[in-house]
């Protein structure tokens, strides 16, 4: 058995001054502007958590990580999905492959996709090339056009584990 989940995720920029890091899919991006949220608000991992959890039925990543608990205030939001990777394997479900894209003016991802793969890949047990992030820009339209914010979207194909399909556990 096969499943698809379709996630999406928008968070503004931080206020100026707010020292907060911008992190998108697990990578550090110093020369950017944090997001505002009550985690790390990462965008990329915020949209695949979603995905995930579209595709086996289980709600969303408020459901399961609300932004009301302290517990997950400045959380790292590769810790959500290591959770939700144990939370996959304990269903008898694996990730096929999960395809991400992410809508920005800035900063240019192209010089960091391959790290964000990895960091992506790696606790959801899945080789890199199983996970895909690319970006666009809004062209200037828009809150993200003019530099608001970014968003992502993502969707991902899981299958039961022991079903055939690229992308399995290394």
């Amino acid at each position: 058995m096969h499943r698809v989940g379709l996630g999406f995720d928008v968070h503004p920029f931080a206020p100026e001054g707010s020292n907060r890091p911008l992190v998108l899919g697990g990578v550090r991006f110093p020369e950017g502007r944090g997001l505002q949220g009550h985690s790390d608000a990462d965008v990329v991992i915020h949209a695949l958590c979603d995905a995930l959890l579209g595709a086996i039925g289980a709600g969303d990543m408020g459901s399961h990580f609300p932004d009301t608990d302290p517990r997950y205030r400045g959380l790292s939001s590769l810790e959500f999905l290591a959770s939700l990777a144990s939370m996959l394997a304990s269903g008898g479900w694996r990730l096929v492959n999960a395809d991400l894209s992410v809508v920005t003016e800035a900063p240019r991802l192209a010089p960091r996709v391959a790290e964000m793969k990895s960091c992506l890949a790696r606790p959801l047990g899945v080789p890199d090339d199983a996970v895909n992030v690319k970006a666009t820009r809004p062209e200037g339209l828009g809150a993200l056009g003019r530099g608001e914010g970014i968003a992502c979207q993502a969707i991902v194909l899981v299958a039961r584990a022991g079903n055939g399909g690229s992308g399995g556990r290394k």
